[in-house]
């Protein structure tokens, strides 16, 4: 029996957080906390967004309480949340810092015991083999694991040892499925339909659980058979792989595409049931063992699991962990999309809990949340292109967020195939912070209003700068077409112009607004689906941009990897610093964050690769690889002597690095009075006065220009006059944005350089 079908509705807005920056001395991935509406913080707002999640219990950083390890198959990211093991309560927060006590995993991970010796190994996908391999947990003061089975763990099976076959898009059982005390596995038979058994021989062989000895012990676990061409379930129908004539084997059309499996007691019979997902479905099925823990018979199923009133319902292929969330003693079911494909996922609702009101070994699942974890975080959906920019030019850098997709709707075509549509959209933070302490508040989660009036566009990347010289800033939107959308604000009006300057990359077009010749011009950079730069040096005026093709592949950077895929997704950003060093990161679909040097004079060269981007940061160490399709931006937000980075990705989230922030209690203890600046004579040629309209004791003084390069800054330490005289002769003819920032307060003024 087969789920009705239902095309999703567009989930809700999102709600409106402030994100705080967190002050810290020597931390990699800096965790920023985001207030919400009634003083409540995020926990985990740059945890890098979540589409596809695999969960294990594992004791993280050795305090003797199961934390949660969480793995996102899109960009294999690892994501650890530490739990803080309060009695009834979910009390996880984010520690990136220990990322890198992980092995690298592929594609499927599951956190299991093998050996009993309450340590959490691993068992993960092994690229190229079609099989698995085994990580074991050695830890001690500190997490650690080490390989043990590699390239893939094997069975038994008619007299010789061969590969326990497991795709890339299968999650397998890993359980003591007959209670004998060691750890058993079910997986589909290579041509779908029949699960086979491989049995633990540790505790027949050796008397303990400490060995991965296996065998083949059933062709038909069961006794159940699926459809070939759909999830459809029969029972008692089963005829094991040898007994089936020849004929059969060789006029079968199914070709077995994905499954997931866990392994529980529903029902309180001592025996295991299993959870079943199917690709292109978005329900698990309940299929319950009326047999024994040695011989199991599916007697039954249920198509609508917990209940028709809350059934699991999540596109596509869904996965569950069985796991104590809430510290309440009871296990409790957490659900997510396995699918392997990119555009499938409900990106930002995609993992849903269900807590456990029943016992162990009967559970009673209630679902809580359909975005557990991720309503701790940001997550602006799938594919996340972050950019810094002072958009209200008041000398504060605020923050931008392009995404690929905001999740619309599933439906299945006459073909039965699974599709998901998405709308991109760009969200924007405004920085409400004072000076050294950003806040980062969100104002429009469609900046651009892209939401409600392009229903098709997807693969939003935005780029800012006032492009014509009228003292406004301008957007240009990349998007999958590989075409550029120019945005213009006209109080609340937005203005868009299509295919702007007949500009076309070809496909998810990337660009970014930067002088890179330093000649007083805005030129364009525009990365693409191919993974090369296109350069547009602007041949205009300060009021007339004309962006000129030179080349397409600037820096001869490409950063397609070929043995993974034939497309880069370059998504360029250049950034030059007060010492006016101009480098460049350029994020990748690899996940790889590239970056360069030797860029300055050099633009009809050669770039310089270099592993040096920690060191820009001002980070002991950073690991370049922040996950499928990444992209990033760079600045001095937290004014320190080196910028700050963030890092966005494909699950839709972002990551901060680099950076030093403060902790807010309330985002009520912070209300920056925001005031006007006398500033005379403007124009100016030789010297300007500023008047501050309050007594302050200390203050920093920034000029920057209107790319929010700093052109003089000051910190003062107290004015008794209310009033500075700066020298103006060595600024360039131009406009200037003046910020002064006490304290607890904040005055802006715009001034005008002439000569």
């Amino acid at each position: 029996m087969m789920n009705s079908l239902k095309t999703l509705k567009t989930p809700g807005m999102l709600i409106l957080l402030v994100l705080i920056l967190l002050i810290s001395d020597s931390i990699t991935a800096q965790q920023i906390n985001v207030a919400l509406p009634g003083d409540s913080l995020l926990t985990s707002p740059w945890a890098g967004g979540m589409n596809s999640i695999q969960f294990g219990e594992v004791d993280i950083n050795r305090d003797g309480i199961k934390d949660l390890a969480a793995f996102d198959r899109q960009g294999n990211r690892i994501m650890p949340f530490i739990n803080g093991g309060t009695e009834g309560k979910i009390d996880y927060h984010f520690e990136a810092g220990y990322v890198n006590n992980f092995p690298e995993l592929y594609d499927w991970a599951i956190f299991a015991d093998y050996n009993n010796d309450g340590k959490t190994d691993i068992f993960t996908y092994s690229p190229g083999w079609a099989g698995m391999m085994v990580y074991k947990n050695i830890s001690g003061e500190t997490l650690k694991f080490k390989r043990v089975v590699y390239p893939y763990l094997t069975s038994l099976n008619s007299g010789g040892e061969v590969n326990i076959l497991v795709t890339y898009a299968d999650y397998p059982a890993i359980s003591d499925l007959d209670n004998d005390g060691d750890l058993d596995i079910l997986t589909f038979w290579g041509l779908g339909s029949f699960v086979e058994m491989h049995k633990n021989l540790s505790m027949e062989t050796y008397g303990i659980p400490d060995s991965l000895l296996f065998e083949k012990t059933e062709e038909c676990w069961g006794n159940f058979a699926e459809s070939d061409e759909s999830n459809e379930l029969f029972l008692d129908t089963c005829i094991p792989a040898p007994l089936v004539p020849s004929y059969r084997i060789a006029n079968r059309t199914e070709r077995h595409t994905g499954s997931t499996f866990l392994m529980l007691d529903l029902d309180g019979d001592n025996d295991k049931d299993l959870l079943l997902g199917d690709v292109d479905y978005p329900g698990l099925f309940a299929l319950i063992n009326g047999g024994t823990p040695e011989q199991a018979l599916i007697t039954s199923y249920d198509t609508a699991y917990p209940d028709a009133q809350q059934k699991i319902r999540i596109f596509s292929m869904p996965a569950a962990a069985y796991i104590d969330v809430n510290n309440d003693g009871k296990k409790d079911l957490i659900v997510s999309p396995f699918d392997p494909a990119p555009a499938i996922s409900k990106n930002f609702s995609s993992v849903l809990l269900y807590l456990n009101q029943g016992e162990n070994n009967k559970p009673d699942f209630h679902l809580t949340t359909e975005s557990f974890l991720q309503d701790q975080m940001i997550d602006v959906g799938s594919g996340s292109v972050p950019l810094f920019f002072d958009w209200d030019n008041d000398g504060f850098t605020d923050l931008f967020i392009g995404s690929y997709g905001y999740y619309k709707g599933s439906w299945y075509d006459q073909y039965f195939t699974l599709h998901s549509q998405y709308r991109g959209t760009v969200f924007y933070l405004r920085n409400t912070g004072t000076w050294g302490y950003p806040v980062f508040t969100p104002m429009d989660m469609d900046f651009g209003k892209f939401l409600s009036e392009d229903d098709n566009l997807v693969g939003v990347a935005p780029a800012f700068g006032d492009i014509n010289g009228d003292g406004n800033n301008e957007m240009l939107v990349g998007n999958s077409d590989g075409t550029l959308i120019l945005v213009e604000f006209s109080g609340a009006d937005v203005i868009k112009t299509r295919n702007y300057a007949s500009i076309d990359v070809g496909k998810f077009s990337t660009p970014q607004l930067f002088d890179l010749d330093k000649d007083g011009l805005l030129d364009l950079v525009i990365g693409e689906q191919d993974g090369n730069l296109n350069y547009y040096h602007n041949n205009g005026t300060t009021t007339n941009p004309d962006f000129i093709f030179v080349t397409d592949s600037l820096g001869k950077v490409n950063v397609t990897d070929y043995t993974l895929s034939y497309h880069g997704y370059s998504c360029p950003a250049f950034y030059r610093g007060h010492d006016g060093k101009t480098v460049l990161v350029v994020g990748s679909e690899q996940g790889k964050l590239f970056y360069f040097e030797n860029i300055d004079g050099n633009l009809t060269g050669t770039f310089t690769e270099s592993n040096q981007l920690g060191s820009l940061l001002g980070l002991d160490s950073f690991n370049s690889d922040r996950g499928m399709r990444s992209a990033a931006t760079l600045s001095d937000v937290c004014v320190g002597s080196s910028p700050e980075l963030i890092a966005g990705n494909f699950s839709g989230g972002v990551e901060f690095f680099g950076g030093n922030a403060d902790v807010l209690v309330s985002v009520d203890k912070i209300k920056p009075g925001f005031g006007k600046l006398t500033i005379f004579p403007n124009p100016a040629q030789d010297k300007v006065f500023i008047r501050i309209p309050t007594q302050l004791k200390q203050f920093n003084l920034v000029i920057s220009d209107l790319s929010g390069r700093w052109v003089y800054h000051k910190l003062v330490a107290v004015s008794k006059t209310n009033e500075l005289e700066i020298n103006t002769t060595l600024f360039e003819s131009g406009i200037y944005i003046i910020s002064i920032s006490g304290a607890k307060s904040k005055f802006i003024g715009k001034l005008v350089v002439v000569r």
